[in-house]
């Protein structure tokens, strides 16, 4: 620490030069900071083990249905305290841009989501109403809708029996989520699977998945592998996953998000190493004479080296932790604006880590060349100007 000063000093010789690169630095970090707390809340958690809900669907693909009656042989496994089930319906509303996830649902569905708060009044309305839809409070003030509404929405997959692609369903009840970490699942709309497998052309006595709640999260990888088992070697075989892991697999069916993030902040990071190393070594080629005089005073070989690859690491540490310190308070803030679709919260201890790491590399690998000439820098030529 006794030579922090001299370090610092060297660091912001050339003023403009260094904020502009740490300007980089901040950008890159706060690219990182955001993009990786996303790939972190979608790709993590994919383990049964300590889950007190389980997705039960086909192994096959998440477009291959599932028997109705399996229902009651999933209900009678041991260690299940209540089974319910849906079916992806995908339809769209007014415009295809308005994606929001709608499905068809059993009437016990909502009984597996106690943190979905909904009124008496309004949970029987629904029921009472074979058309009858519930949406998600942020979902509801979106587009407008108030209870009583008709929501026309548009099949893009199941048509009814007439042939007609037109659901018209009346809005009965909304529901709101505490958490504002999963606020994102309020932006949701479901309706009577009775009404789905009565009308729709194509389909009957099948539903996409179900959902099963357990009466002891311990039980969770005994319980998922004795669902499985049921089915086992027939053409309708299921995979037993948790909430998350089942979220995860359907986002890929759009997009691998860890692969996207991977990329992007490959690129990134790619050029950030270009431009810091070219400031690294134009600071080093700027104060030659200096460093030469730092030798004639006693400072060995090593000592010149770990001042300027301590320069080079301050630089991008300092620049990284301003970047993941904006991102920290940038990333809470975008969740509240998305109304929680933003799957995070706050950017994980394993995002914090991993950028911890990448700030100290990319500082040695940026500063090896220049702290090797500096090294080997011979005090007759660096003061003769050769």
């Amino acid at each position: 620490m006794k030579y922090f000063s001299l370090i610092w000093s060297a660091l912001f010789r050339s003023k403009t030069r260094t904020a502009l690169t740490l300007l980089s630095v901040v950008a890159a970090f706060l690219l990182f900071g955001l993009l990786d707390s996303v790939r972190v809340a979608f790709t993590s958690g994919g383990g049964v083990a300590g889950a007190d809900r389980l997705v039960v669907s086909s192994r096959l693909s998440l477009t291959q249905m599932l028997p109705l009656n399996l229902e009651q042989k999933i209900a009678s496994t041991s260690g299940v305290k209540r089974v319910a089930y849906a079916a992806w319906f995908g339809g769209i509303y007014k415009d295809p841009r308005n994606f929001f996830p709608n499905f068809s649902v059993s009437e016990n569905y909502l009984s597996l989501y106690p943190e979905y708060v909904i009124s008496d009044a309004q949970m029987k309305a629904w029921q009472n109403d074979r058309t009858g839809a519930i949406v998600g409070d942020s979902l509801a003030k979106k587009f407008g809708w108030k209870i009583g509404d008709t929501i026309p929405l548009q099949a893009t997959i199941f048509p009814q029996k007439d042939g007609s692609n037109a659901w018209p369903l009346t809005l009965r009840g909304t529901f709101v989520v505490a958490d504002d970490k999963k606020k994102g699942e309020e932006n949701q709309l479901l309706f009577h699977w009775k009404y789905f497998d009565e009308a729709n052309q194509y389909v009957n006595g099948q539903v996409g998945w179900y959902m099963v709640k357990l009466d002891n999260v311990d039980h969770a990888t005994r319980v998922a592998k004795a669902i499985d088992a049921i089915s086992e070697n027939s053409d309708r075989e299921t995979k037993s996953q948790t909430e998350q892991a089942f979220n995860q697999s359907f986002l890929k069916q759009f997009a691998d998000i860890g692969f996207i993030v991977t990329a992007i902040m490959g690129a990134v990071f790619f050029t950030l190493l270009l431009l810091t190393g070219n400031t690294m070594a134009q600071a080093v080629r700027d104060r030659v004479p200096e460093l030469a005089i730092l030798k004639t005073l006693g400072f060995t070989n090593g000592s010149v080296m770990a001042l300027v690859m301590a320069e080079s690491v301050l630089l991008v540490v300092l620049g990284g932790l301003i970047g993941m310190g904006l991102a920290a308070i940038m990333v809470p803030v975008l969740a509240a604006l998305t109304g929680g679709a933003l799957p995070v919260g706050a950017i994980p201890a394993e995002t914090w880590a991993m950028g911890l790491a990448l700030m100290v590399g990319i500082g040695l690998v940026v500063g090896a060349l220049p702290s090797l000439r500096a090294m080997r820098l011979k005090i007759v030529d660096a003061l003769a100007g050769r």
